[in-house]
């Protein structure tokens, strides 16, 4: 591997309205190389990337391609130069097959201007073979999986002749098994010569794939690491400036007699052969945390949504709330029985991103918002404030929009918006997801805040250390079952892990 750049930034600045997003950051990656690139929401690493690869324009410095000054004034001209972003939320037209969107923009056309669908259709399936997948060019995209949809992605940036893939929070929305077949297709890419910018919020992933790890903080370069040095505690205090010991944030639980039980839910479904929830029973009582673990498909979501009433017509068994049963059918039902659910999607199931801050939090609560029958824009705007304060929200005004808030800011405006409704019962499906370590630490200061003042929380996790820190009991799901359930002192990454994989040794 060279150590001259393929590609670099050099004294890169970028402003936006009220905030320095970049300031004269030096950035390269080498030809055949994975480089990572690590930091908090808001240290610059979307926009560093969005600059390199043309989709923005410095407001200052160089950037060089082998050596030499070049400039992208637009994505089109980053691609035709091997310069490829595949962005978090992928860029492929849905109703169109494999084949066409690998060659969307690269057509090959017939001297009469016809499309060559047949040669197309080879050729993608040769760029498929290269990268080891199988997939059927002439299926239509919206039928693959989020995983496959990623491949597809990397071999439109292979027909392009990629020499510089940009790859965006890539494992955030695919499954394990995914996740391990995109780690060979990137091992697969380095070895042919193709450089890879990975940008992650998980340390554990950057520290297995990457050769070197660039840590950005308030839109400076902090430092460039290799891994022979980079370490998890390294990284986390290079991002944040300060130690941070007690990530994970746990009093002891003082939990109540009243909560939530739930007994025997089923959840079926015309499309699968079996429920997707299959007779859950279990119980999280005020003052208490209770994690959910379970490999993808188990169920989780599934469980929290049933409970929330979305999916009334298929649901069977029986809900308690302190100690009396409750008909739930719909959300709006659950909100008035006490219930709040933060979604695993914030952006999609959780915000209005076109509205403001003070609008989304008062979404769920618009009776209180009124004035003589009229939505008042005063309590509104002090309502939203309380929350803003309470929850140290960063955001210029409660009237911008939610869409410019960084991630855990979003999450923290889902979380108001939900607790709004001064709920009982809080669930939270995957709370951290897409969040930076730092905001991270945030949202578990919050939840442990809300587990002291009474409320019964239940967390849904992927992140296994994360439950063992925040949970005071985890139970375990596998194949819409619940297989295993712990307490604190019982849990441990390998026994709630045997519990989750199918046909393993399961205790009840």
């Amino acid at each position: 591997m060279s150590e001259a750049p393929v590609l670099a930034g050099e004294g890169i600045v970028k402003a936006f309205p009220g905030a320095l997003a970049l300031d004269a950051v030096d950035f390269g990656v080498r030809a055949g190389e994975v480089h990572g690139l690590i930091g908090e929401n808001g240290a610059g690493k979307s926009t560093l990337m969005h600059i390199l690869a043309g989709a923005t324009q410095p407001d200052a410095g160089v950037i060089r391609l082998d050596g030499e000054p070049v400039h992208f004034a637009t994505p089109r001209d980053a691609i035709d130069q091997g310069i490829v972003l595949v962005h978090q939320e992928l860029n492929l037209v849905p109703h169109l097959s494999v084949a066409e969107n690998v060659f969307l923009g690269k057509e090959l056309v017939s001297p009469l201007g016809l499309v060559r669908t047949h040669e197309q259709t080879r050729r993608c399936r040769q760029l498929l073979s290269e990268i080891n997948s199988t997939i059927d060019p002439s299926m239509e995209v919206h039928r693959l999986r989020v995983g496959q949809q990623q491949i597809v992605e990397l071999a439109k940036a292979l027909n392009s002749r990629a020499r510089v893939i940009f790859m965006d929070e890539p494992t955030s929305a695919i499954s394990d098994q995914e996740v391990e077949s995109l780690f060979d297709l990137i091992d697969a890419l380095r070895s042919s010569g193709v450089s890879i910018v990975y940008v992650s919020h998980k340390l554990d992933e950057l520290l297995r794939l990457c050769d070197r790890i660039t840590v950005l903080r308030d839109g400076r370069h902090v430092e460039t690491l290799d891994r022979a040095d980079a370490d998890r505690d390294r990284i986390v205090r290079s991002m944040v400036g300060r130690q941070m010991d007690d990530l994970f944030v746990h009093s002891g639980s003082n939990p109540a007699k009243r909560g939530l039980r739930v007994e025997s839910l089923t959840l079926t479904s015309k499309q699968s052969n079996g429920p997707l929830v299959d007779r859950v029973s279990f119980s999280v009582q005020g003052g208490e945390v209770l994690g959910i673990f379970g490999l993808m498909g188990a169920g989780r979501t599934e469980l929290l949504e049933s409970i929330y009433g979305l999916h009334s017509a298929n649901t069977s068994g029986a809900i308690y709330l302190d100690g009396e049963a409750v008909s739930i059918r719909s959300p709006q039902s659950a909100l008035q029985n006490g219930v709040g659910l933060v979604p695993e999607d914030r952006k999609r199931q959780g915000l209005v991103l076109g509205m403001s801050v003070e609008q989304n939090m008062s979404l769920s609560n618009l009776a209180e918002m009124e004035q003589a029958g009229l939505l008042s824009g005063r309590k509104e705007r002090a309502h939203a404030e309380s929350f803003v304060e309470r929850f140290s929200i960063r955001a210029p005004n409660v009237g911008n929009k939610v869409a410019t808030l960084s991630g855990g800011n979003q999450q923290k405006v889902v979380l108001s918006k939900v607790l709004s409704r001064k709920p009982r019962v809080l669930m939270l499906d995957e709370p951290t997801r897409g969040i930076d370590v730092s905001a991270k630490q945030e949202i578990y200061t919050l939840i442990d805040q809300l587990k002291r003042e009474g409320i019964a929380v239940i967390v849904v996790s992927s992140e296994l250390p994360e439950l063992l820190g925040i949970s005071d009991r985890a139970i375990v799901l596998c194949e819409g079952r619940k297989t295993a359930e712990f307490e604190r002192s019982e849990m441990s990454e390998q026994a709630l892990m045997r519990a989750a994989v199918p046909g393993a040794e399961q205790n009840e």
